[in-house]
This record gives structure tokens, C-alpha cells and sequence, in this order.
């Protein structure tokens, strides 16, 4: 393996002319710089970033923080991310935490050992004061879930007009008992999902039933368990059309209403959230709210790079259009 006192021998200059140069100093005139940089690509030197980077305070990492990294949802938005990061000359590490604020904690810690440089957390489990502290210190960016109290900078969709307009979809269809997958989690998207479903029913006068919403996660089994609690209810009691928080539940949904006997969409119409690669691959395709999820992640890491070039940067909010997107599940 080449080291960089061959790269100085082949180039003709010194190791400090090659180390200014591997550090993009621009004290070194042109030709040493072309030299170097010839050396190093017919040696294939490896120069050692994580010394270079220490000695510059910066690990040029950024954690993408996520609760699970099986969820295909996010599969778009890290493409953004990675995409940004690679022009800034980042490195991105996923972190997954399984939902836990303790694993939060760890991966978060990071920052404080200089091993990253600033993170986006796609649902943070942390409490309000704790990411108010965090991003005194760090550049930090909420993205798709986010915690409306946090003086945090954020990047999503308008999840409460979003949910109105699943629902008033669904309503425009002559629907009138309509359910709800929701769950009781404390992030913004939580609520205004809920609070968008029912802003749809008071609009067309439809009375809020509890019985026809149920809670959970935005999982596939969540999914089931509701839609077989929905399913089982007598035919004047039960949903002729549900929407579910996420596309995962809306396809668990899709499968109780077959273990019931019912047809999709003829006995009854599911609407899902997020418009993940599966919506349009199952049978029959789903209804759904589309997320521009690449987008998302591409807003994220200029809003995060933007803190990291200026720490005094005031926090963003930023929300991006979602769209509607009409399948064969209604």
C-alpha cells in the first residue's frame, strides 16, 4: 500500500506540499497541485481521511436517524439525503432505533464525540426539551414526523389537509361510515391525521363515531388487528370504507377485509398514506396520499448543510404539496 512519502517521492515535492494538497490548502501553486494529484491516482494512495478529518474538527458524517429501517417509506427520502450529502462531500449513517428514545440517545450522542457533524431524525423519540438542548449545540433537522413544540428546524407535508382530503375523497364516493386506523403517538402527524378525518366528517355533517376509529402503529400488523375489529362489527355498524395513517396499515387492512369475505373495492374502499413502492404493486392497487418522499429528503440536507455552513442559521419549517393518488382500492 502506497503512503504519502511515496506520493511526495513520485511527485517531486515534499509530504507537507502532498498534505496541503490532500487538505485542499490553497498554498500550493498549480503544477505541485497536478503533480500530487497524478501521484496519488497512479500509486492509488489512500489518504487518511479520519486523521484529516479530526484534525479539522469534523467527521464529515451525517446521521439519518430513523425508528425502522425495514419501513420502505423511507427508502425514497434517504436517496435525497445521499444524493445532497455526496455533492457536500458527506458521508451518511443510518441509524436505526426501533422506536426507543434510549438508542436515539446513543446514536445522538455522536455528535458530542465529533464522530458526526449534524443529523435528521425522521421521528424523533425524544422529549421537546431534550432536542431544544440538542440543537444549540448541533445542527439538527426534523424530517417527514416532527415535534411541533421544538424550536427544531423541519421539513414535512400538511398531514391535517392531507387527511381531509383522503377522507372527503372517500366521502365524495358516498361513503358516510368510514374508518379510521390512527395511532396515539405523540408526533404532529399523529394528531393532524386525526384531526383531518374528522374534519372532513363535520364538514359533510357526518357525526363522529369512536367506534369506527382504532389505534395503533403505522405497521402491516396494526393494519390487520384494526381491520379485523372493524370487520367483525354487524353490517349496519360496519365501515364501508377506511383510511388508515400509512400505506403498511391500509395493505393489513386490505387483507382483513378479504379473511372477512369482503371485496376491495365493492364491500368496501381502503385509503392509505405515504404512497410507498407496494401501493401500486399490489392487488388491487392502492388508494393513497403521496409523500414527495425524495423531495423531502433532499429539502432536509440543504436545511441541514445550510446550519452546518452557518450555526447562527434561524430554524426552518418548511412544508412540501402532497397529492392524491386515485388506484383501484376505491
Amino acid at each position: 500500500m502506497a503512503t504519502i512519502q511515496d506520493v511526495a517521492t513520485q511527485a517531486g515535492v515534499s509530504v507537507a506540499t502532498v498534505s496541503r494538497v490532500i487538505n485542499e490548502s490553497p498554498r500550493v501553486s498549480p503544477d505541485a497541485r497536478a503533480r500530487v494529484l497524478e501521484a496519488i491516482g497512479r500509486l492509488d494512495y489512500r489518504p487518511n481521511l479520519l486523521g484529516r478529518n479530526l484534525r479539522r474538527t469534523e467527521a464529515r458524517v451525517v446521521l439519518v436517524v430513523l425508528p425502522s429501517i425495514s419501513n420502505p417509506f423511507y427508502a425514497r427520502i434517504v436517496e435525497g439525503i445521499e444524493d445532497v450529502a455526496r455533492v457536500e462531500g458527506f458521508n451518511v449513517l443510518l441509524c436505526n432505533t426501533g422506536d426507543e428514545a434510549e438508542r436515539e440517545r446513543v446514536y445522538l450522542g455522536m455528535l458530542s464525540q465529533r464522530l458526526a457533524d449534524g443529523a435528521i431524525l425522521m421521528a424523533p423519540s425524544l422529549r421537546v426539551d431534550e432536542l431544544e438542548l440538542l440543537c444549540h449545540a448541533h445542527p439538527l433537522v426534523q424530517c417527514c414526523e416532527f415535534h411541533a413544540g421544538a424550536t427544531v428546524s423541519h421539513v414535512s407535508v400538511d398531514d391535517r389537509a392531507a387527511a381531509r382530503d383522503a377522507v372527503r375523497y372517500l366521502l365524495s364516493l358516498g361513503h358516510r361510515r368510514i374508518a379510521l386506523v390512527a395511532s396515539h403517538g405523540s408526533l404532529v402527524s399523529d394528531h393532524c391525521r386525526f384531526d383531518g378525518y374528522r374534519d372532513a366528517l363535520a364538514e359533510a355533517d357526518v357525526p363522529f363515531d369512536p367506534e369506527l376509529v382504532a389505534y395503533g402503529r403505522y405497521d402491516f400488523a396494526t393494519g390487520r388487528a384494526c381491520g379485523d375489529a372493524f370487520f367483525a362489527l354487524p353490517p349496519p355498524r360496519r365501515p364501508t370504507a377506511v383510511f388508515a395513517i400509512s400505506d403498511l396499515a391500509a395493505l393489513g387492512v386490505v387483507q382483513a377485509a378479504r379473511a372477512a369475505g369482503l371485496r376491495v373495492p365493492e364491500d368496501v374502499g381502503v385509503v392509505g398514506f405515504d404512497d410507498i413502492a407496494f401501493a401500486s404493486m399490489v392487488d388491487p392497487p392502492l388508494t393513497t396520499i403521496a409523500q414527495p418522499q425524495y423531495d423531502l429528503g433532499r429539502t432536509a440536507a440543504e436545511i441541514l448543510f445550510r446550519q452546518l455552513r452557518d450555526p447562527a442559521a434561524p430554524p426552518e419549517d418548511r412544508f412540501l404539496p402532497h397529492r392524491l393518488v386515485i388506484r383501484r382500492s376505491t
